[in-house]
């Protein structure tokens, strides 16, 4: 591992008690929501939010991440100071069955050049990260499959994302050859940005404008136009370690002042 395991110091607390419950389609409960706010560099440091309403803020220096009691497993943090800044620190944390036991990180990654989206106003095409916590769908690359757990797919010369707002494929992998993928579609051989990514589930309901393509990708060391990336070792690192059954989520945010 890239960092030694820290685990949480005395600010660490349980999942246990429900901070806030979902229904199912069926009228069941689904799991518990509980809300994290982390620091998102130096020594690890995090607490549970616990203040109504849910999410309430958290306290500054800190981030908020959200995850479901025995769903989320793995938990990966991108914080940046400002809305404006593109540099971010990303952390990735595993669940003990205890407490969050952070296992890389913190790194120094890229964001939009235009920095991060204010919840739920992110826009097609305005180089901003979207705020929020987002699952993964799956992995992706120009290169071989690297060794990880998720559905990998080759990123072939004719497969593209519609980022096209208008397009009744909108935020979907696209083969050109059997499929219009809309007006300027992003091209997903695309080296080294695409050796390797993961997709971040953001806007999976392809509400039209709202976003799409957003990914954890390669980086150059230059910002994005949404995504988040960072240098390909320690990408990988990351991307060999999550397990699709320990649900990870990637929780993408402002620190609060």
């Amino acid at each position: 591992m890239a960092a030694a395991a820290a685990m949480l110091t005395s600010m660490a607390v349980p999942a246990g008690a429900a901070v806030g419950v979902t229904v199912t389609s069926s009228g069941a409960p689904a799991a518990a929501e509980t809300f994290w706010c982390i620091r998102p560099d130096g020594p690890v440091r995090m607490y549970q939010e616990r203040k109504p309403p849910l999410p309430h803020p958290c306290a500054p220096g800190f981030m908020l991440a959200r995850t479901r009691d025995g769903v989320n497993k793995q938990l990966i943090t991108v914080g940046v100071r400002a809305y404006h800044d593109s540099f971010a620190k990303v952390e990735a944390f595993t669940w003990t069955g205890t407490a969050w036991q952070r296992v890389y990180g913190p790194y120094t990654a890229r964001v939009g050049y235009a920095g991060m989206a204010p919840p739920g106003h992110k826009v097609e095409g305005d180089l901003r990260t979207p705020q929020g916590t987002f699952g993964f769908s799956f992995f992706f690359g120009v290169k071989h499959n690297p060794g990880v757990h998720f559905s990998f797919r080759h990123a072939y010369t004719y497969d593209v994302w519609d980022d096209d707002p208008y397009s009744p494929r909108y935020n979907e992998w696209i083969n050109e050859r059997r499929a219009n993928p809309g007006v300027n579609p992003e091209p997903m051989h695309n080296v080294p940005a695409y050796n390797y990514a993961a997709v971040i589930a953001y806007n999976t309901a392809r509400i039209p404008w709202a976003g799409s393509a957003i990914f954890l990708h390669v980086g150059n060391g230059s910002a994005t136009a949404g995504c988040v990336s960072l240098p390909q070792a320690r990408l990988l690192k990351i991307l060999r370690w999550m397990r699709p059954g320990r649900r990870p989520v990637i929780a993408m945010r402002v620190v609060a002042h």
